[in-house]
């Protein structure tokens, strides 16, 4: 039972899921504060296996975007640490890449140049050949080929996400950090990106960390879930939010979202998660 699951990813007890204290990514007693004494979140902890694919979910407002870019060293934290294959995270750096909602492609260049900069930045010493060669391998995996030298205003927005991920792909990074990547788009484009997600970091072996505010994104995409609480105020004064739980995830792995829904397991693991964002996702309530 899936519940089962929750409870040793919670206690750390044998068989869980969950990456041990030398995981590849451990982040340690991590706090982020704006107002003095009034912590956004406070001593956050978690680590993740490489290969694995982590889901973060909780209101806006909670910090998840703020604990994503602490990780890919676009903003530091008011006190902790995050340690990545050994090294703790310093600034930004082409180990991790990084896909927000919008698409931050340059608009003057083509697909092909979009990717093909982020690849000759990654490896400099790179023949032209080799980086025609890696520029197409991921184009060819977001089913791009024939848009290969359009520019960004010839794309749907769905394409545009495409050549991001493509693009993050491409740099081959240690880690993959997607904040809500699908957000702006469309049910059936953000479905069919969804399943082309899924199918290239089984390719890849990728390891993802992803923000999301879609409960059934979360259950289809990742291996765990963690359920974020947002700051508040109460009698006792202020209380920061943080990992207020950790969700493993029960469902095969080789899911689609045509058939989530028909998994044993899925409306018991929708509802837990749905019953914490209505009802527990406030810390102190």
């Amino acid at each position: 039972m899936w519940s089962e699951a929750l409870h040793r990813a919670s206690t750390g007890s044998a068989g869980a899921v969950v990456a041990a204290d030398t995981g590849f990514l451990r982040i340690e007693g991590l706090s982020k504060t704006y107002i003095p004494g009034q912590p956004v979140f406070d001593q956050v902890h978690f680590t993740m296996d490489k290969g694995e694919f982590v889901c973060i979910i909780g209101h806006s407002g909670c910090g998840k975007t703020t604990i994503l870019n602490v990780l890919a060293g676009l903003d530091t934290p008011t006190s902790g640490h995050v340690i990545m294959d050994g090294r703790e995270i310093s600034g930004p750096s082409l180990d991790r890449g990084v896909v927000f909602q919008g698409h931050a492609l340059m608009p003057w260049l083509t697909v092909r140049s979009n990717i093909a900069f982020a690849v000759q930045s990654r490896w400099p010493d790179w023949k032209p050949a080799q980086v025609r060669l890696q520029v197409q391998k991921y184009v060819d995996l977001v089913g791009l080929s024939h848009a290969i030298d359009k520019k960004p205003s010839q794309l749907s927005g769905g394409m545009k996400q495409r050549v991001g991920i493509a693009r993050a792909f491409a740099i081959q990074p240690k880690m993959l950090l997607l904040d809500e990547p699908f957000g702006a788009l469309d049910a059936l484009t953000r479905g069919t990106i969804q399943d082309e997600l899924m199918q290239i970091v089984r390719e890849t072996r990728q390891t993802v960390f992803m923000i999301t505010h879609d409960v059934d994104e979360a259950i289809l995409l990742s291996d765990r879930i963690l359920l974020m609480s947002n700051s508040s105020q109460t009698e006792q004064g202020h209380v920061p939010g943080g990992i207020a739980e950790t969700v493993v995830n029960p469902l095969p792995r080789e899911r689609t979202r045509a058939g989530l829904h028909h998994l044993e397991g899925y409306y018991p693991l929708r509802n837990h998660v749905v019953d914490f964002l209505v009802s527990r996702a406030r810390a102190g309530h």
